[in-house]
């Protein structure tokens, strides 16, 4: 059987929820296709954005790694024949290395004709994630599940899923540079003060509850990352300047995703278009890719 699978790309982290928080794009990802042969597994092709960049050896591609996770866990004898389609750009802090891990994961399980459970499909995920960014969750859940996640655990698996406003939508710019996620997590300090911690735990969890309650004013109040946007804001160019934009133009917030350099504003649907312009405005002369999205309700899924 051979089976295609879309999963979303999403904001890791959504500003202070540091491998805790993420937050699934509507109709923007990346398409997997898998047939399970008894030939030698094989990456057949890659096509879309970045796919010259993207490696054709099993070993190292994300998608057949999850795929081949799935199997292996399931204990079902096939291997897996992966066609990508890359509709996330690599190093751009969308998820792109998580949503390709997850359409690797669930088309493996359908095209055994399985009906995997979420965890098994976190885990095998978790391989190919893991393989270029680290053992996190926060990108790998939300492409799953669609909307917010928050990760409580890693080991053992243990992700809830969060309600978000029908009404908030999301405006995203990438600037043109490239953002490593691994260089970027290097830049972070392994100590923090009590002060900064205390202060951070503060923001995600009145984040959470301003996303449960539609309440913009809390969330422009609470989507404050002290940790990682400092450190990172350094590798974006203009991110301040594109931070204030957003803010100054119907955004009730603004931060990084991810690792960056992608930069995400929670918006109504009504200042959407006027935000995503003051924003694109803002990059300046180094360009950027934009795009204006519902957050996704449903995340991956056969199509």
């Amino acid at each position: 059987m051979t089976v295609t699978v879309f999963a979303p790309g999403s904001i890791g982290n959504v500003g202070p929820g540091f491998d805790v928080l993420g937050l699934a794009i509507e109709s923007f990802g990346d398409r997997v296709t898998v047939e399970l042969t008894d030939r030698e597994p094989q990456v057949a092709a890659v096509t879309g954005w970045d796919a010259h960049l993207i490696p054709l050896a099993p070993e190292a591609n994300v998608a057949m790694i999850a795929a081949r996770a799935w199997l292996h866990a399931a204990k079902i004898d096939a291997n897996p024949i992966v066609t990508l389609e890359k509709g996330l750009p690599l190093s751009g802090g969308l998820g792109g290395s998580a949503a390709s891990s997850v359409a690797g994961a669930l088309a493996a399980a359908l095209a055994a004709d399985a009906v995997p459970s979420t965890e098994s499909l976190m885990l095998a995920a978790l391989e190919g994630e893991s393989f270029v960014s680290g053992r996190h969750l926060d990108n790998i859940a939300p492409s799953i599940l669609g909307g917010l996640s928050l990760v409580r655990s890693v080991d053992p698996i243990d992700v809830l899923s969060l309600p978000v406003p029908e009404d908030w939508m999301l405006a995203l710019v990438t600037p043109h540079v490239r953002v490593e996620t691994r260089a970027a997590r290097a830049l972070l300090p392994p100590q923090w003060p009590r002060e900064s911690w205390i202060q951070q735990m503060a923001n995600t969890a009145s984040m959470v509850h301003a996303f449960a309650t539609g309440d913009r004013a809390l969330m422009r109040r609470a989507l404050v990352d002290l940790y990682a946007e400092p450190h990172r804001a350094g590798l974006i160019p203009h991110f301040n300047e594109i931070k204030h934009a957003a803010l100054s133009n119907g955004s009730f917030g603004c931060s990084i995703s991810g690792s960056g350099p992608a930069i995400f504003a929670l918006v109504l649907s009504a200042d959407a278009e006027a935000c995503s312009d003051a924003m694109a405005a803002a990059v300046g002369d180094i360009g950027c890719d934009r795009l204006i999205s519902p957050i996704a309700r449903q995340g991956a899924r056969a199509v």
